[in-house]
């Protein structure tokens, strides 16, 4: 078989599977932390604004490979505590879940920006049409403003998921087995590094040239019903 590559061909399979789902589980949690951020920084209380402020400043400032050692080796002394309280002293985040925390976390910080201008984007009147029917606060947002937000966030969004796809190598360090990790392993096993590393190279490739080709439909799929002003 040509994707055999000395035995470690279903690895690397298992590695891109692994690294679809952390990459696939971080922008869930990014994209709702993203969103609460946005609307705490358009909020008009000072101290959500704040709240917003302090989250992207501290995340965007610290590397993600930061994010993902301290959440995975800073929480062991308390999550071991936390568990010895139900019978479990070895109680600990998984690679998988530190992965996910850390990821979600720095893509939040990044989509709350995509988030709060897009937000910004949303003419006033648009609500106070809402307001005009009766309609409540939470329902304007979730019936005319979210629509409206998702149109206007979804190509920011989709430049920082393919961002995102990448750096689910840096969960290497903490021995996830994603595509990297695997890679790594059957170039030290068989001596040939380009080989395998070129292999995940054409793996990333592939999966964001596919990822491109969704968001490209989902981009077209959200534009219905508006039109677009030419200059």
């Amino acid at each position: 078989m040509i994707f055999d590559l000395h035995g470690f061909g279903d690895q690397l399979i298992a590695g891109t599977w692994m690294t679809l789902k952390l990459s696939l589980a971080s922008v869930c949690l990014g994209l709702i932390l993203g969103l609460l951020g946005a609307i705490a920084k358009t909020s008009k209380n000072g101290f959500l604004r704040m709240l917003g402020g302090f989250y992207t400043t501290v995340v965007r400032g610290v590397p993600e490979t930061l994010w993902v050692l301290m959440i995975y080796l800073g929480t062991v002394s308390g999550l071991n505590a936390l568990g010895g309280l139900f019978g479990n002293p070895e109680f600990a985040l998984s690679p998988f879940a530190a992965g996910t925390c850390a990821l979600g976390l720095c893509f939040g910080a990044y989509a709350t920006e995509v988030f709060r201008g897009a937000l910004l984007a949303i003419p006033k009147g648009h609500r106070e049409a809402g307001q005009a029917l009766g309609l409540s606060a939470p329902r304007i947002f979730w019936r005319i403003v979210l629509p409206q937000v998702w149109r206007v966030a979804l190509p920011g969004l989709g430049n920082l998921y393919l961002i995102l796809l990448k750096d689910t190598a840096l969960v290497s360090l903490i021995s996830l087995d994603e595509i990297m990790r695997k890679a790594g392993v059957a170039s030290n096993a068989t001596k040939e590094p380009f080989t395998f590393y070129m292999a995940a190279a054409l793996i990333y490739l592939g999966l964001t040239v596919f990822i491109m080709a969704v968001l490209h439909f989902l981009e077209r799929r959200a534009g219905q019903g508006f039109v677009r002003n030419e200059l």
